[in-house]
Formats: structure tokens, sequence, C-alpha cells
């Protein structure tokens, strides 16, 4: 047993029971830091551990000093709201809270601020919230709350704009609008029909564009056989966003309290006492941001209602002058592929390329080899000059994908006081900014017909009896994903000539934001 899971050992035996008076044991305000483990798996262990360091990402590398945060809960106290969780939902909860309702929340996080997928992301912020797209939204929901739901995503970017214009954010934003990418010919028809169903049933602007146009406006994937580019997408720094939004929360008054995991829950007369290694925090409401990180056993609302995925990421190295020339990126700003195993990409402001796809199924494997082999592959193919190019990073986090693929904000039971906000599938850099505040709102009471949405409404779903199977289905599923993305759909047609579905409007901004 390490140093620090004996002080944790000693303190939760030292914990008293939730009605006790403050305890006489003298807690230590400071624990040693733990090391990043590489194997973390939040579906068969207990927890995310007790003040681990940070993934080495590309984000924690050049991000800078982290801003000061409120340390470690060091003895017993009230509050009216626990948020568990510092990454970006938490934190946004908490600026909502203080900002538009006057609550100064306290958050708690096991280990370092943002620790989880908010510095582990690849920095794109797309017009999406979890896995569908509109047209799966109508097939489930109709045409009446799809509308409603592209509402609620339209206003969710502009929140996130806002938030990021702070003077407490500099997270380098670079927009331009979203590019996705066919990586094959039979996913042009595909686009070309969400691209026509966006501008005629949403009003939304997107826009076919040829491969000729893709090469030469913004960038020259070579798997590129055309592309529908969306309006709304920023690139942002992962890191630097998530360090502004605990500047800005602490501003306002909240709490950030590090190396605090809750390795207890109970309800007193009412009040939540969430018991850390350093004190009980006795809470009225808890609000859970702790996405694909959520422990199993943190709380009954959330136990295995999300799937993690592994999703791995790298850095190039600065291109040179001549590769540079040969990938021909005129923007900065977000692309990603028609792939199920999708890959999402950026040239970075430094000059160095980075890209994602999909990972191992199990955090045991998760440094296996081959998974950064079909990563670097999945490069070459798109970037042939960047086959072998050395790398500056490489790291992997875990996804929050709900079973049905699209987020919850919800309050099981309003008589526990307990809300959630999660599953975002692989797209909460922006929604999230959103998820906080819609959260904020709910633990304050406010009342909002904006709230008559499937995701205010109902519950994360969960896979019943066949949860523990959960995992063997997941790896067949990406058999036939790999499958359908490689070898089906090759025949077709490339689109050189944009077709007149495009709906007229044209790229705001241009090459090289």
């Amino acid at each position: 047993m390490s140093e620090t899971e004996e002080a944790v050992a000693a303190e939760k035996e030292s914990v008293p029971a939730a009605d006790a008076v403050t305890p006489k044991v003298r807690r230590p305000k400071h624990w040693p830091k733990s090391s990043y483990d590489p194997h973390y798996d939040p579906v068969v262990d207990k927890g995310p551990g007790h003040n681990r360091d940070y993934a080495p990402t590309y984000w924690i590398g050049t991000a800078g000093t982290p801003p000061a945060d409120d340390g470690p809960v060091s003895e017993d106290f009230d509050t009216d709201v626990a948020i568990i969780g510092s990454g970006y939902t938490g934190l946004s909860c908490a600026i909502h809270l203080a900002q538009n309702h006057g609550i100064e929340a306290v958050v708690l996080e096991a280990n370092t601020v943002a620790w989880g997928c908010s510095t582990r992301n690849g920095g794109q912020a797309q017009i999406s919230s979890g896995r569908l797209k509109r047209s799966e939204w109508i097939a489930r929901w109709g045409v009446d709350v799809a509308r409603r739901m592209h509402d609620e995503v339209t206003e969710a970017f502009e929140v996130f704009r806002e938030l990021i214009g702070r003077d407490e954010i500099d997270c380098e934003p670079q927009e331009g609008g979203h590019l996705y990418l066919a990586h094959k010919p039979g996913a042009m028809p595909r686009l070309e029909k969400e691209c026509a169903l966006l501008n005629e049933t949403f009003g939304y602007g997107s826009r076919i564009l040829s491969r000729g146009e893709v090469h030469e406006k913004y960038v020259r994937d070579q798997e590129a056989c055309g592309a529908m580019w969306e309006p709304d997408g920023t690139c942002i720094h992962a890191a630097k966003l998530a360090f502004g939004y605990l500047r800005l929360a602490r501003k306002l008054g909240a709490k950030v309290h590090t190396g605090s995991p809750v390795l207890g829950w109970e309800r007193v007369n009412g009040i939540h006492h969430l018991i850390t290694p350093g004190g009980v925090v006795r809470a009225k409401s808890v609000a859970l941001a702790t996405a694909g990180y959520t422990p199993p056993g943190l709380n009954h609302v959330t136990r295995h209602r999300l799937m993690p995925i592994l999703s791995n990421s790298i850095v190039t190295r600065p291109l040179e002058d001549d590769e540079k020339e040969a990938c021909g990126f005129g923007t900065l700003s977000p692309l990603t592929d028609t792939r199920v195993l999708r890959h999402y990409y950026r040239m970075l402001p430094d000059g160095c390329v980075q890209i994602g796809s999909r990972s191992a199924v199990t955090g045991d494997d998760a440094e296996n080899p081959k998974h950064l082999a079909l990563l670097r592959a999945g490069l070459a193919r798109k970037f042939p000059a960047l086959e072998g190019i050395d790398l500056d990073y490489s790291w992997w986090g875990w996804v929050d994908v709900s079973h049905d693929m699209m987020p919850r904000i919800f309050c099981p039971d309003p008589g526990q006081s307990v809300f959630y906000a999660m599953g975002y599938g692989g797209n909460g850099v922006m929604y999230s900014a959103q998820a906080g505040r819609r959260m904020a709102q709910l633990v304050a009471g406010e009342e909002s017909a904006a709230f008559d949405l499937p995701i205010f409404t109902s519950p994360l779903p969960s896979h019943g009896i066949l949860t523990p199977f959960r995992r063997l289905g997941q790896r067949a599923m990406y058999y036939w994903y790999a499958f359908n993305d490689e070898k089906l759909g090759q025949k077709g047609r490339v689109q050189d000539e944009v077709p007149a579905t495009d709906g007229g409007a044209g790229p705001s901004g241009g090459a090289g934001q």
C-alpha cells in the first residue's frame, strides 16, 4: 500500500458517523500528490483516486501553472450546495449558481482541478449535444421536439461564447465553423441529406463543400471526398478553458476543494453528509458533474447509467514548412470525419497537429501499443507527409456516453435534492457550459419552459440486467463499426461539384483563421 493509500485508509477509519459532532481527530490539510494512473478504469475501480496528478496531455504541458484553488477539505462544514466534480460542467454550475442565483457553492474534486476529460479532450466546440444527429432527433422525438432541441444547443453555443469572452478566461479560441468530412464516397449522400435537413427544417445555414473546395480552402485531408460545413465551430485550449472557469468561479465566491474525494455519502435529517478524507461536508443539495469518471458506488441515481469509452489523442511535433504545405491547413477550426469510430483533428496554433479517436475497451489495455499504432495510421491516411512523424504528446481519457446517446440534466427525486448533468458522448466542450447553467437553474428551483425537453425530463437510461455484459457488446460493436467504416461504402461519388442542396450559405471568416 502506498503512502497516500495508507493516509486515506487511516482517515476513513477516523471519519465519524454523519450525525456525530465535529471530530477531535486532527486532519491534515495537505496530502501527498499521487502519480497519474494510466490504467484507471471507472467501470471496475471504486473511485478516481485521491490527489492524483494530471494525465500527460498537451493541454497540461502548455497551459502554465494552474491557478490557485482552495486546497483539500480540512474540517467539517455546512454549505447550501455541494458540487462533485471540478471539470467544465461542475465549474460552470458553480459560476452560474453564484452569478445568477446568489449561491456560493462548494466544489469537491478527488484529484486536481479538471483532472478528468476536461483536460484530456480534443478542444473542439461544436453545435451538438450527445451523439445523435438532427435527423435522429426527429426519428426519436418528432420534428417539434427536435426543433426545440436545436434551439437549446444554439442557445448553448451563445452561452459558451459569452463565457469564453470573459476576462478571466483566455482559452485561445479559434473560430471558423466545423467541417464534417466524408472519409469515403459512400458517406457523401448522408451528408447531403443532413445538410438539406439542417437548412430546410431548422433554418441552419450549413453547406456542402466539394473535395476541391475542402482542399483549396480548409485542409488537404487525402481521405476527404467532400464535407459539410457548419457555421458554428470553435477550437480552444482545453486546460486554459478549465483554468479560466476555475478563476471565474472562485472570483464569484465559489470554493473549489481539490484532493477531496467523496468516500461516503449519507443523508441525515434531509441533509447530505459527504465524507471526504479531511472532513464531512454537509449540504442541502448535491450536484453531480463527474461524467465518465463517475464511481459506481457514488450514488444509486448514477450507478451504471453511463458507458465510459476510452478515447486516444496524440499531438505531433511542430510541422516543418514543407509538411505544412503538404497538409494544407487553411483553418484552425474543428475537423471531424464521418466514421462511427470517428477521428477528430485540428492544426494547433503552435504548428502541431492533434488527432484523436476511440481506443482500448479497458483501462488495463490502454497502454497497448496497437492503439497508438491505429491512431498513427489514421493520421498517415489523411496526411501521408506525416507518416512516422515524432510525437510530443500521447494520452487517453474516458468519454461519458449515455446508453441512448444523449445527455441528461436531471433531478431524479426533488425530495432528495440530488441533481446530475452528464452523458455528452464526446460533445461536452461546448454543451457542458450550458449543462452547468441548466443544472444551476434546477438546483436554485428556477422554472422555465426550456426544461420541457427529454434531456431534462427523463433519467439516464440503464442497461439493467445486461449491465455486466456491456463490454462484451462493446467489443463486438467495435469490430462491426471498424468494418463498416473502412470496408463498406467505398464505392460512390467523390463530391467534385457543390450540389444545389447547400442552402446557399457560405463559410464565415475564411481560410487561415
